[in-house]
């Protein structure tokens, strides 16, 4: 059996007989290339299988590893809102049958699953910021409304918060048994779906979840970027990254022969096919072992799906050899570094508050702030994904603090632009507070190529 099949096989997108050689669920949880469990090349299917995050055994990960004299100060957790129904509908097609309520009889499931349900129906009267009290607590729709959070993606934070409280709560003691609510952090964007990954990350998380101690407060940018938003040059960037991924798109005559073909299908133009970015629901048809749409012209196919996904990878190839995403990214994900090396350096002078910080964001939270710290390996989020920031303190010089970055239990301080020198010169296992400080209050801006020295001044810099 090949590669391709095996894969394919782990979410039954073909029927065939019992397997004698069984795809790896291990090989499913790397972010950085592997070439002994991975596809000899890009295979858009592989990766599409990575991007759904299909829970399954317990995954293996490596955060909170540290020599033994080391102590857990703080940790600042980045994830990306579940697996989601789609934004976007395939003109002229219906809509995939997927169920949005919490059922304990259908796959996937969690031990955990029923008691959060309720464990939600008993939050009606939690206290978040405005206007977040107004969102439902869990999905609860037979048929799946626009970007509803669905069974899986509660189940994979419900996981999530299951694998970070063995480490952190368990092994670690980085909340004790009567934490208090000055403890925690937390803040999501206002959509249903990322307040939801973030309550099932957190009941999987914390020994007591306590609605009295619980507080969201919201964050109005995708990019978290609080008061500091406003950043014409950021936006100058973006349009030139726009401009940069319309013009291979043009260039890709596999793509337009693709995109007319399904807007033949479903007798549409085919401006309007691809306006209606189907991408976004095919995926979801693919993470759900859902046939893609017929019409009496003919059906959507899985060639179709690996065209598409192909140019996405092609795509994220690209932006990386260009670099104008980087330039974005740079500004765009400052506020949300600079709050973050902040809340660091008070845990360090031995402030107690906000001991566990947790974002619930958007892929378009997470991409930025990796390409930022030059994780220029690391794969596009997919659903559930975490990015994550340790604090450890050298219990042999109390006075010296280190930080450990890990993207979905992966390792990854050492492939950061500010450590990987540092790693070359020392054997220490973490990289230095300062490290990641002087990057975030100095080399952000280095990096830029520009002399601006402060956010506002690179921001507002003319003649970019």
């Amino acid at each position: 059996m090949d590669a391709l099949t095996a894969l394919l096989l782990l979410v039954h997108l073909i029927p065939v007989s019992t397997a004698k050689n069984g795809a790896s669920s291990k090989s499913r949880k790397r972010i950085m290339p592997d070439p002994v469990t991975e596809p000899p090349g890009t295979d858009p299917v592989y990766e599409a299988l990575l991007y759904c995050n299909i829970p399954s055994v317990a995954e293996r990960s490596m955060e909170g590893h540290a020599p033994h004299h080391f102590k857990l100060v703080s940790v600042h957790v980045f994830i990306r809102h579940g697996d989601r129904y789609p934004l976007y509908v395939i003109p002229k097609t219906k809509r995939p049958e997927i169920d949005c309520t919490l059922v304990a009889n259908r796959k996937p499931y969690h031990p955990k699953l029923d008691a959060f349900v309720s464990h939600m129906l008993k939050g009606s009267g939690a206290s978040f910021e405005s206007p977040l009290h107004s969102l439902p607590l869990f999905p609860n729709h037979p048929l799946c409304e626009m970007g509803e959070l669905t069974q899986t993606g509660v189940v994979q934070h419900l996981q999530n918060g299951q694998l970070l409280r063995d480490i952190y709560l368990k092994k670690h003691k980085l909340l004790p048994n009567d934490w208090s609510t000055d403890q925690l952090y937390l803040e999501t964007t206002g959509k249903s779906r990322t307040l939801q990954s973030g309550l099932a990350l957190l009941y999987g998380f914390l020994p007591d979840f306590d609605w009295k101690k619980i507080y969201f407060r919201h964050q109005p940018s995708a990019l978290f970027c609080s008061g500091n938003c406003y950043c014409p040059v950021r936006n100058q960037y973006l349009e030139k990254e726009q401009r940069r991924q319309y013009l291979l798109r043009l260039k890709n005559s596999q793509l337009e022969r693709a995109y007319g073909e399904m807007a033949k299908i479903v007798d549409v133009p085919t401006k309007q096919l691809r306006a209606a970015n189907p991408i976004d629901s095919m995926l979801c048809h693919f993470c759900h072992n859902v046939s893609f749409p017929c019409t009496r012209n003919g059906c959507i196919d899985m060639e179709h799906f690996r065209v598409i996904k192909t140019h996405q990878i092609e795509d994220e190839r690209e932006r990386r050899e260009k670099k104008l995403y980087l330039g974005y990214a740079l500004l765009g994900a400052h506020p949300i570094l600079n709050q973050t090396i902040g809340r660091m350096q008070r845990a360090a002078e031995g402030r107690k508050e906000e001991t566990f910080a947790l974002y619930s964001a958007h892929d378009v939270t997470l991409s930025p702030v990796l390409s930022a710290l030059g994780l220029t390996e690391a794969r596009f989020p997919r659903f559930a994904a975490r990015l994550i920031f340790e604090l450890w303190q050298d219990g042999e010089k109390p006075r010296e603090h280190s930080v450990r970055i890990l993207y979905n239990g992966v390792d990854v301080t050492f492939h950061t632009s500010f450590c990987q020198d540092y790693h070359r010169r020392s054997p220490k296992p973490m990289c230095p507070l300062e490290n990641l400080v002087r990057f975030v209050r100095r080399d952000m801006f280095v990096a830029l190529g520009s002399s601006s020295t402060n956010y506002y001044d690179a921001c507002h810099r003319e003649g970019f």
